[in-house]
C-alpha cells in the first residue's frame, strides 16, 4: 500500500494523459510487433535442421543471429534517438524489421541458410531500435510516479504478439512441413529420399517457413505508414553531446541500476529456459510434442492474463515490492517443477509463467527509473542488450538434460535448478529495491 504522507493526501495522477493516449496506444501495439517475432523464431530452429539437414549446433545459429541482432545494435539504437526522436528511431525500426522479414523471400529462393540467419540478423536490428525506443518512450507518457506501471500495461500486448507466434508455427507452418512426415515407425522419411524429391520437398517447405515473415513485414510496413502519418510528443528534447565514458561511469556507478541489468539478463535467460524446455518435460512424461506444445500456448496464455493482474496490483503495491513477491512465486513454483514427478511437476513448470509475467518490465522500470533523464536512452540499450541473456545459459540447461538421468531424478527435472537460481536473482533485486524511490 501507499503508505507515504507526501502522497497519500494527493489525488493520483493518470496513468495516461489524454493529450497523450494515441501515442501510447500506437507504440503499445508495437509490443505485439516484437513478440511476435520472438516467438514465431523458436520453432524454426527444428524446422531448419529437418528441411536444410542441418546439425542441432549449426540449426542454433537461428538463435544466435537473432540474439546477436539485440547485442550488436541496442548502442547505436540509443545514440541514434538521443540525437533525433522517438519517432524517428521507431521508423528506423520498423524499416529494418521490415526489410529483414522481406529478405525471407530471396532466402527461400536460394535455399541458403546463411541466408536465413542474415535475414533475422536484420530483422532484429528492427527489433532492438523498437525496443530501445519504445520501452522509454512508454516511461515518458506521462507522470514518474507511475511510469513502472505503464509500463507493465504496454508490455501486456506483448504476450498477445507471442500467442500468435506460437499459433501460426503451430497450426499452420510446422504441421504443413512436408521433411517433418514419418513412417509408422515414427521416423522422418526425409532422409532416405532421393535428390529430386528432397529439392521438391525443400522448395514447399521453405516457402512454408517464409510466408509467415513476409506477412508480418506487411503488417509491419502499414504500422510504419500509420507512425509516420501521426504527430508525435518528443520527449527526449535533450540533443546535448553525450559524453559517452562520463555517462558509462554514471551508469556503472548507479548500483541499483547496474544490477538491475544484472537481474535482467538472468530473467531473460529465466523466461527462455522455461519457455523452450516445456516441450522436453512433458516428453519425459511421453507426452507427444503436439500436445506439449499446448502447454507452451497455456503458459503465454497465463502469462498475459497475470500481466493485466499485475497492472492491476501495481495500484496498491509497489512494483519493486511486486516484483518480490512475484520473484517468491516463481521459485516456489520452480522447486515444483524440480522435485514432483508427473503431471503436478509439469503444472508447476506452466504456472511459473503466471510470476514471470511482470518481470521483464518491473526490471526494466524499476532500474531506468534511478537513472537521469539524460542517461536515459544508454541505460534503455544497456537493459535491452540484456536480452542475450536468452543465449548463454540454456544451452547448459540442454547439456544437462542431455544426461537423462541424475542419480534417482530425471536430468530434465533437475535442470530447472538454473531458473530456479535466475528467480531467486529476480526475488533478492525487488527486496533490495522496494524501499528506495521509484525514480530518479
Amino acid at each position: 500500500m501507499n503508505n507515504d504522507p507526501k502522497t497519500a493526501g494527493r489525488k493520483r495522477p493518470p496513468l495516461v494523459p489524454r493529450r497523450y493516449l494515441l501515442t501510447f496506444i500506437l507504440i503499445t501495439s508495437l509490443f505485439a510487433l516484437w513478440g511476435f517475432a520472438n516467438d514465431i523464431t523458436n520453432p524454426m530452429v527444428a524446422a531448419f535442421q529437418t528441411v536444410m539437414e542441418l546439425s542441432a549446433a549449426k540449426a542454433s545459429m537461428v538463435q544466435f543471429a537473432f540474439y546477436g541482432g539485440y547485442a550488436t545494435m541496442a548502442i547505436p539504437a540509443a545514440l541514434f534517438i538521443r540525437r533525433y526522436s522517438y519517432k524517428t528511431g521507431i521508423l528506423i525500426g520498423l524499416g529494418l524489421y521490415a526489410v529483414g522479414a522481406f529478405l525471407f523471400i530471396p532466402a527461400a529462393n536460394l535455399q541458403q541458410f546463411s541466408f536465413f540467419c542474415v535475414s533475422l540478423y536484420v530483422l532484429t536490428f528492427g527489433l532492438a531500435f523498437l525496443e530501445t525506443t519504445a520501452n522509454p518512450y512508454i516511461l515518458s507518457l506521462g507522470s514518474p510516479d507511475n511510469a513502472t506501471r505503464r509500463l507493465n500495461l504496454a508490455q501486456a500486448f506483448n504476450p498477445v504478439g507471442s500467442l500468435s507466434g506460437m499459433a501460426i508455427a503451430s497450426l499452420i507452418v510446422l504441421p504443413n512441413l512436408l521433411s517433418d512426415r514419418r513412417d509408422d515407425a515414427g521416423q522422418i522419411i526425409f532422409p532416405a529420399l532421393d535428390a529430386a524429391e528432397k529439392a521438391s520437398i525443400r522448395t514447399h517447405d521453405l516457402a512454408v517457413i517464409r510466408d509467415p515473415y513476409v506477412a508480418i513485414g506487411l503488417v509491419v510496413l502499414i504500422m510504419f505508414v500509420v507512425i509516420a502519418c501521426v504527430k508525435m510528443p518528443g520527449k527526449n528534447d535533450d540533443k546535448a553531446p553525450l559524453a559517452f565514458r562520463h555517462t558509462l561511469k554514471k551508469l556503472w556507478d548507479n548500483v541499483d541500476y547496474r544490477l538491475g541489468v544484472i537481474t535482467q539478463v538472468f530473467y531473460v535467460a529465466a523466461q527462455i529456459m522455461v519457455w523452450t524446455f516445456i516441450i522436453q518435460y512433458a516428453d519425459n512424461l511421453g507426452i507427444d510434442k503436439a500436445t506439449a506444445q499446448n502447454y507452451n500456448i497455456g503458459a503465454m496464455a497465463l502469462s498475459l492474463t497475470f500481466r493485466f493482474v499485475g497492472t492491476f496490483f501495481m495500484r496498491y503495491i509497489r512494483p519493486a515490492k511486486l516484483l518480490a513477491i512475484f520473484g517468491i512465486g516463481a521459485s516456489l513454483c520452480t522447486l515444483g517443477t524440480i522435485l514432483i514427478e508427473g503431471y503436478a511437476g509439469l503444472i508447476c513448470l506452466v504456472a511459473i509463467s503466471a510470476f514471470m509475467s511482470i518481470m521483464f518490465p518491473s526490471i526494466y522500470g524499476i532500474a531506468l527509473g534511478r537513472v537521469d533523464h539524460d542517461d536515459t536512452s544508454l541505460g534503455a540499450a544497456f537493459l535491452v542488450m540484456a536480452i542475450v541473456g536468452g543465449a548463454l545459459m540454456p544451452p547448459l540447461q540442454g547439456s544437462i538434460i542431455d544426461l537423462g538421468h541424475i542419480g534417482p531424478m530425471a536430468a530434465v527435472n533437475v535442470s530447472f535448478c538454473l531458473p530456479l537460481i535466475c528467480f531467486i536473482v529476480v526475488t533478492c533485486y525487488g527486496l533490495r529495491t522496494m524501499r528506495r524511490p521509484e525514480h530518479a
